[in-house]
């Protein structure tokens, strides 16, 4: 299984995409301490869909990358961490 990229090795546009989301979805600074909280433990995922839910949002991603945040009651898909 594939463990999550750090930061840095994301494509510029897959970084752009999620720092948007993250501003249109209101992610606080509490939240994103409790994403690199998580990302430092360099977590395995899943070769395909997958989320993580935090309770106040929640991280979906493909492989080894993150993809796009949701809020609370948006419907994630994929396998769940």
């Amino acid at each position: 299984m594939p463990k999550i990229e750090r930061w840095d090795n994301f494509p510029e546009a897959v970084r752009q995409h999620l720092v948007e989301r993250m501003r249109d979805r209101s992610i606080s600074i509490a939240d994103l301490n409790q994403l690199r909280l998580w990302t430092d433990t360099q977590p395995e995922v899943p070769q395909g869909d997958w989320y993580k839910d935090f309770g106040s949002f929640k991280i979906c991603g493909r492989g080894s990358l993150a993809k796009t945040f949701l809020v609370r009651g948006q419907v994630a898909k994929g396998q769940k961490l």
